[in-house]
Formats: C-alpha cells, sequence, structure tokens
C-alpha cells in the first residue's frame, strides 16, 4: 500500500487559534475520557496528543508516550507539562508507529480519526501495540449526527449522513458513520466495550447563552443513556484488542526502518541493536518519523 497522506499540523497556532472559545467541547471530552480510561497501567500512549491538552489524565500510568507527526506540537507539549520524568515525546506517523509490539496497556486518539484516509491501516497499528486485552479508547467524528439529519431532511445539506463510507468534508477531514468505525475496529480485532455520544451542546448560540461547566455537566449525564442513539456530533468509544495472551516486552519502542529490533533506551537515546540507528532526544523530542 502506498504510504497515505499525513495530515501535518507542523508550525500551526492550533492551541490558539483553534481551543478559544471551545471550553465546553474540552470539558464534556474529559468527563468521556475519565468514564472510558483505565486509571492506571504500566504504558500509555496518545496519538495525535498536539500540544498535550489531555496529558494531565495520564497521572496513573508508569510511562506516558506522547506521538505527533508535528514536532512543534510537541515542543508546546513539553513547554506546558514541564520536566515530567514518566512522559516521552515521539514524532512519529500512526500509519507506521515506532512502538513494540504488546507493549502498551492503553492508547488514546482524541480528534484524530477525522484526520486518516486510510483508518484500518492505523485501527491495525493500534491493535498491533497494545498489550492482550489492552484498552484503546477512541473519538471520531459522527456524520450521522442529529443537526446533519434535520439538515439532510430539510434540503439545506446534500451530505448523506446515512451513507456507510466516509465523507471527506474538506480536504483530509473526514466524518465517519458509527456502523462503519464499529465494523472496521472488529475487523481490526478489537471489541467495543463501552461507548458514549459526547458534544450534543455544540451550538454557537446556546454556548454563549449557557457556562462553559453547567453545558459540559449536562452533557455528562446524558454521554451514556443516549449512546445507544449515536446522534451526538462526537463518539468515544472504548475498546479491547482481542489477541493472543503473551509476556509485555520491556521496550515501549520499535525501529521504524527495520520493524523488528526493539529499542534500547538510556540516557535520552534510542539505539537499534539490529541496524545499529540510534536516535537521540533533541529537545526533549525523538524525532522516529522515516
Amino acid at each position: 500500500m502506498t504510504q497515505p497522506v499525513i495530515c501535518d499540523y507542523e508550525g500551526s497556532r492550533y492551541r490558539d487559534d483553534f481551543w478559544p472559545g471551545r471550553e465546553y467541547e474540552d470539558a464534556a471530552e474529559r468527563i468521556a475520557l475519565r468514564h472510558l480510561l483505565p486509571t492506571q497501567g504500566r504504558a500509555l500512549v496518545e496519538i495525535g496528543a498536539g500540544f498535550g491538552r489531555l496529558a494531565d489524565l495520564y497521572r496513573g500510568y508508569d510511562r506516558v508516550v506522547l506521538v505527533d507527526y508535528a514536532r512543534s506540537q510537541l515542543g508546546q507539549a513539553r513547554e506546558r507539562l514541564g520536566n515530567d520524568q514518566r512522559l516521552v515525546y515521539v514524532a512519529a506517523d500512526i500509519y507506521r508507529l515506532p512502538l513494540a509490539d504488546s507493549a502498551y496497556d492503553t492508547a488514546v486518539t482524541v480528534r484524530v480519526l477525522h484526520h486518516l484516509k486510510e483508518v484500518p491501516s492505523a485501527l491495525a497499528e493500534v491493535h498491533r501495540i497494545l498489550a492482550p486485552q489492552g484498552t484503546y479508547v477512541l473519538e471520531y467524528a459522527n456524520k450521522r449526527n442529529l443537526k446533519e439529519i434535520l439538515r439532510y431532511m430539510l434540503g439545506r445539506s446534500r451530505k448523506r449522513p446515512f451513507s456507510l463510507e466516509p465523507s471527506e468534508f474538506a480536504p483530509l477531514n473526514f466524518n465517519f458513520h458509527p456502523a462503519y468505525i464499529d465494523q472496521q475496529l472488529r475487523r481490526a480485532g478489537f471489541r467495543i466495550s463501552k461507548e458514549l455520544a459526547v458534544s450534543h451542546f455544540r451550538l454557537g448560540l446556546l454556548k454563549r447563552l449557557v457556562p462553559a461547566p453547567t453545558l459540559a455537566r449536562l452533557d455528562g449525564w446524558l454521554q451514556g443513556p443516549a449512546a445507544p442513539w449515536k446522534l451526538s456530533p462526537s463518539i468515544f468509544i472504548a475498546a479491547i484488542a482481542e489477541k493472543l495472551a503473551r509476556p509485555q516486552p520491556d521496550a515501549l519502542f520499535q525501529c521504524p526502518f527495520d520493524r523488528r529490533g526493539t529499542l534500547i533506551e538510556a540516557n535520552n537515546r534510542l539505539r537499534c541493536p539490529i541496524c545499529g540507528r540510534e536516535w537521540t532526544a533533541q529537545e526533549g523530542i525523538y524525532d522516529l518519523r522515516i
């Protein structure tokens, strides 16, 4: 398969330009994650971690690997989060993760799938790196949300909310039908454990009239009961990696070139014992992109 195009946030002002005014969405997503995330474990990886917005939720883990394709985003994360020795910053590609097989208890992707052209390939990589019965917490943009259904039925939109195929509404920006995501997760070897419907009140007027904490609290009450209908713009899922039991490896990283050797980590340096390549953390970030 030809390497899929990556949505690269390098040099963007994502934190400063996108998140102001979205305090409600941030709070609602945190509520969902607190319900779905295992509270502790040996190792967690967040893929598409950006500027580390959600990293404070991972305090129960011994090691936390924050992965993003954009070094500039990881630099902002490191500035925000300080010198926490549990955190490792890695610039990498979700389609070719430099992470060891079955090494992680938990994996997280929030606001990531909607940038992926090849969802099945990405899910296969996440499944590979998770330990048997490990938890994958993911979020996706729901094309079959109530607002889009009403717009379509009133003739105000040509987007087809009931079609199963992903909808690319802008370059490398996709909305997904819930049945499509459920199908792809099962094909990748996941068992869906729990689903939540999130961000029911994502309306500009409503956000101006009602304080964000109040909206988020109301959203939290609805997330579980409204999940079966999946009419919210954002869906969160906890999925379990179904795979044969095996000892969890000590190493967290895998050589991105030979895809065989686990990388030896010591003194801010990673070394592949098979091909001999080495990577040194530059400004606290390992660049393992190819």
